[in-house]
């Protein structure tokens, strides 16, 4: 029985196939495609259930690729990247990616990163030791409900579409009220698995939080604690 099915997207075909070996392996049907084209329709027919993306593609370069599937689903997306500058990262994290793995990678740590993202989008996020709401899966405030078994945000009682990344970590926040996170607390308990990113992942997903978030009650607040990281503060 499969594990489920991850497509690679990668111009480079000893690369794809070397993805092929090292996930299959692990019990994953794996699907290919070569340019950014190709990918957006594999998506389509397909039905994957996490893609790994490569950015320098040709047809639609992996931005365009993002975009066009980021508007019709919250699929988990990894992108693969031999650029490490961090206005790359920061536009894939802007685009809705949640991940970012540069080249050259070890293949054991792509398979890591599958599991990881996987496990938590099917609803088996281990909660912080820390939590005090350790065994609850749902969060609720005035005029806010965090469900992270569903992967759903309900504002005014309206879903929001949340890619995966903001749910856990605006959860992980909520579930927390009050308490004080720093950036590499929140890396580390949120993105979890030795993730390899900068404190600006965290700032990215905040601001776009906000965006959904701001002036919505007067009850609570993401709030940013200046020189220390980010707290959800509940007003008694």
């Amino acid at each position: 029985m499969s594990m489920g099915k991850i497509l690679v997207v990668d111009d480079d075909i000893n690369i794809c196939e070397l993805l092929r070996l090292y996930i299959e392996k692990e019990g994953y049907e794996v699907v290919i495609a070569n340019d950014g084209g190709q990918a957006v329709t594999k998506f389509k027919t397909e039905k994957p259930n996490l893609i790994l993306l490569d950015i320098m593609l040709p047809v639609l370069d992996g931005w365009q690729v993002c975009r066009e599937i980021r508007k019709t689903s919250q699929c988990p997306i990894i992108m693969l990247t031999a650029k490490g500058e961090v206005f790359d990262k920061v536009l894939g994290l802007e685009l809705g990616a949640d991940d970012y793995v540069i080249k050259p990678f070890e293949t054991k740590e792509i398979v890591a990163r599958i599991k990881a993202v996987l496990r938590r989008v099917g609803g088996n996020t281990v909660p912080s030791e820390n939590s005090m709401e350790s065994s609850r899966k749902e969060v609720k405030f005035d005029k806010l409900v965090i469900n992270l078994t569903n992967y759903e945000l309900k504002v005014n009682g309206e879903q929001i579409d949340t890619p995966p990344k903001e749910m856990e970590l605006i959860y992980h926040l909520a579930s927390n009220p009050n308490r004080v996170f720093t950036r590499d607390q929140l890396l580390d308990e949120v993105w979890g698995f030795d993730y390899y990113g900068d404190s600006r992942t965290v700032d990215v997903h905040v601001k776009r939080l906000r965006e959904k978030l701001e002036g919505v009650s007067d009850k609570w607040a993401l709030k940013t604690v200046w020189g220390v990281g980010y707290k959800f503060e509940v007003k008694e």
